[in-house]
Formats: structure tokens, sequence, C-alpha cells
């Protein structure tokens, strides 16, 4: 692969798990039982952190706790991609209705502006970009196409062609369900 991976979950079965996959795949994967708001790594430690439904569950100041932790843990030069789900979201905004636009409460989904996402984990760590990972709902993917019934097979080939349009009409971005955050830290 050339890379070295490591994985951190606040559980240790999560871990156990994932350690018993990443071995019938033969896949050399480090794993860690950690919280993210207080990684257990040095500074400078990775080129790359990626983060895929995780930061959306928590309070804006725990959000401020990973940033910051993870901006200790990057390399200078480093990046991070960590998925989001955005507020102005056609499903997003269904489920804040459902909810009353309330507060979000234990691990239920915080929605972020894209503003406030690029202001947030600019200030954080360096340079941001928000991209799209998907609309009609947070983590539907191509690869699940298969999986699924056919309403939803439908919706994520749309969701696909949305997404490859955004790319072009970056305004698309705006009405995405699930986004990447992309930073950099600066080079020294």
């Amino acid at each position: 692969m050339g890379y070295a991976v490591t994985g951190i979950d606040p559980s240790l079965g999560a871990v156990m798990a994932a350690k018993r996959v990443a071995r019938q795949l033969e896949l050399p994967i480090e794993y860690v039982v950690g919280d993210a708001r207080y990684l257990p790594f040095k500074e400078n430690s990775f080129d790359v952190v990626f983060s895929y439904s995780v930061p959306q569950h928590l309070s804006r100041e725990n959000v401020g706790k990973v940033l910051s932790e993870i901006s200790r843990v990057l390399r200078p030069g480093g990046h991070c991609v960590i998925q989001m789900a955005n507020r102005q979201g056609i499903r997003s905004l269904y489920h804040q209705m459902r909810r009353c636009f309330r507060q979000a409460r234990d691990f239920e989904v915080r929605y972020w502006s894209i503003t406030d996402l690029r202001d947030t984990f600019g200030k954080a760590i360096g340079k941001t970009s928000v991209f799209v990972d998907c609309f009609f709902g947070l983590g539907l993917q191509r690869s699940d196409i298969p999986l699924m019934p056919a309403s939803k097979r439908l919706l994520i080939r749309f969701s696909e062609q949305l997404k490859r349009m955004s790319r072009k009409l970056t305004f698309l971005v705006n009405a995405a369900d699930s986004v990447f955050v992309a930073s950099w830290k600066p080079a020294l």
C-alpha cells in the first residue's frame, strides 16, 4: 500500500472488531482505543487525517477540540478530510424540521452551514475547501447500489449525477446533505 494506517475509536469493542476484519483482509492497520478530542499521538505524526460521520455528532465546542487535535498531529503540509452534515441539504432540512429545529442532543447529528465549516476548519487548521459527498442523505454511496431497494438506487444515481455536476456548478455544494471538508496545514 505504501501507507501506515492507524484507526481510532473510543469503543474497545469497535477496535477489536476492526482488528479482526483487518486481519482477515490481511491489511496492516494499527487500531487504537482513544478519543478524538484527546488524540493519543505525538505532534506532527500524520500526513493525512480522515474521518467519516464522527464530528457531525459532536457539539461545536468538541468539534473545536477535535480540530485542534487534528492540527496538532498533522505534519506541516498535511491535510485532513472530514465528512460533515450540511444544514441546507434537502434531507438535512427535513430532519431538522422533524426535531422542530431544536439544538441537537446527545449523539444526534449537528448541522453546519458551508460558511461555518469553511471558517471553523480554516481557523483551526488552514486553507479549507468544501466539496460534495452526497445528496438526499448522509452516506449514500454508489458502492451501496447493489444492496439497496430500487427507490434508493434511483436516489443514489441522482445523487452521483448531482455530485458530478457540482464539480463545475460549485453552488450545488450548498444543497448537498453530506459534504467533505478538506483542510491543509501550512508547510513550514
